[in-house]
């Protein structure tokens, strides 16, 4: 009985001293708060300067369509590239490479809500298989919606 006690008190012992104190959560609460201010900034500037890009390529594209209308144009493409050449005026325009956020979404999606299936249900196996459905779907929902707004996939009219 004393060896049980002794084990309890040592067992008790080592898990009030692995506890936080006040401050030490107090201090991670403050500094949790300045992460999530300096997020908002950020995402804030990004917002920013995608909207000054799409407006600064709309300009481009009126003024190119502008110089095609005046005169005779032609058009080719090579590579990861579109050129295009009317009356002396040349501009070049990189094509998106990489994967899309539809697709970084649905992958990422995919792989935690497998482990979230594997982790909730007791059949690790259909666990996984619903969860990743489950998370593909929701990532793709999610990605599509930033691919939209970044102006990589226009809406259907």
């Amino acid at each position: 009985m004393k060896n049980i006690l002794a084990v309890i008190a040592i067992g008790a012992t080592v898990l009030v001293s692995c506890g936080k104190s006040e401050k030490q959560i107090e201090l991670e609460k403050q500094q949790a708060i300045v992460k999530y201010r300096d997020s908002i900034k950020l995402d804030s500037f990004k917002r920013a300067e995608v909207e000054a890009e799409k407006r600064r390529v709309e300009e481009q594209h009126q003024a190119e369509l502008a110089a095609a209308r005046r005169s005779s144009s032609s058009t080719y493409s090579s590579g990861g590239t579109v050129t295009t050449s009317s009356a002396g005026v040349t501009t070049t325009q990189a094509k998106k490479k990489g994967w899309s956020d539809a697709a970084k979404g649905t992958v990422i999606g995919a792989g935690v809500g497998a482990l979230g299936g594997v982790l909730i249900d007791k059949n690790n196996a259909r666990g996984a298989i619903i969860g990743g459905l489950a998370g593909a779907g929701a990532g793709y929902a999610i990605g599509r919606a930033e691919d939209r707004k970044s102006g990589r996939v226009q809406k259907k009219q």
